[in-house]
């Protein structure tokens, strides 16, 4: 059940307590990303307050805090780096409702519902431009580099997945390839500026990089799982766009690969349908060939590998968390 936490932060209670070790430097981060996303201009303010209260856990500042505690300690510079991350997100969002036509997100109208698709993306390139000013504030290039490469494999991402629509014939590793972009990048990225500018080394950096990376592939599994079976009252957005989008995500994939050869044409007619009870309509397929419990089978995967990355770094608390993220990640369910 979620609850408020520091500085008026709504995320469930588990992911609080995995919050703990940075408590305190996320107040900070809520206090400058409030100022962030912030105008002179009435308009623009108050899009970007709605875009504010659209945002989600804060698992990207989190990592960015807590990779920096496991390996090191934590600055005003890694406070910087965690709302530039968020802003990257948050846009990334305003985004990806314009692109799924998606009406609800965070239990709360999105941008092109209550405006139009038009504000959207001038909004969502608006908040990428404060991302990169912020970050750009600081003395080494270093982080403007590693986000703007993020954002390049963001965008990459789901381009490619835009082009794929439709292509039942993806395979898994073409869908993976797909969700390192537009999902496990950012995550990575602040893994890896996190430990950097705690000063730690460069094997270290980039083992932390592959902890986000898987973490980000199993949150966007559990993401699609959620799609297709998750409540809206639940989740609090938009469920189904997958579908309507004709996406092809890791539950379709398989389920589409062990699908009896008979039935493949009436599996393949239901897809293909622009009925928009599918969600229903595919549910008893899905348990039949358990493709759901396949997809959560492999967001596990990755997070034990994710975890497993975690091996060589002193005990903490820090590290205990980022543990726990692993966990919550492929749990959630919302």
């Amino acid at each position: 059940m979620a609850s408020t936490g520091n500085a008026g932060l709504a995320v469930p209670q588990n992911l609080l307590a995995l919050y703990a070790p940075v408590a305190a430097e996320l107040d900070d981060v809520e206090s400058l990303l409030q100022k962030e996303l912030s105008s002179d201009n009435p308009f623009v303010d108050q899009l970007a307050q709605h875009g504010f209260r659209l945002g989600g856990k804060r698992i990207r500042p989190a990592l960015v805090l807590l990779a920096g505690q496991a390996t090191g300690c934590t600055s005003a510079d890694h406070v910087t780096l965690a709302v530039a991350t968020e802003l990257i997100h948050t846009a990334s969002l305003v985004h990806d409702d314009v692109l799924d036509e998606a009406t609800i997100r965070r239990h709360l109208d999105t941008i092109n519902a209550r405006w139009d698709n038009e504000t959207s993306v001038l909004l969502g390139d608006y908040l990428f431009a404060r991302a990169m000013c912020l970050t750009s504030s600081l003395e080494e290039s270093f982080a403007c580099r590693v986000i703007s490469q993020s954002a390049r494999d963001m965008c990459e991402g789901e381009l490619t997945q835009v082009h794929s629509r439709g292509n039942y014939d993806l395979t898994e590793a073409e869908y993976e390839q797909i969700v390192a972009g537009k999902t496990a990048a950012l995550m990575a990225s602040c893994c890896r500026l996190g430990a950097h500018y705690a000063g730690a080394s460069e094997a270290t950096c980039e083992m932390l990089a592959q902890y986000g990376h898987d973490l980000g592939v199993a949150f966007q599994i559990a993401d699609d799982v959620l799609d297709l079976v998750g409540e809206e009252s639940a989740v609090g957005k938009s469920l189904g766009t997958d579908l309507s989008k004709e996406k092809a995500t890791l539950p379709l994939i398989r389920l589409l690969a062990t699908v009896k050869a008979a039935e493949k044409g009436e599996l393949e007619s239901l897809l293909a349908n622009s009925d928009n009870h599918r969600r229903e309509a595919l549910r008893p397929w899905l348990a039949r060939y358990d493709a759901i419990g396949y997809a959560r089978s492999q967001a596990r995967l990755f997070t034990q590998r994710a975890s497993s990355r975690l091996a060589s770094l002193p005990h903490s608390p820090a590290v205990e968390s980022l543990l726990g993220l692993a966990d919550f990640v492929v749990e959630r369910r919302h």
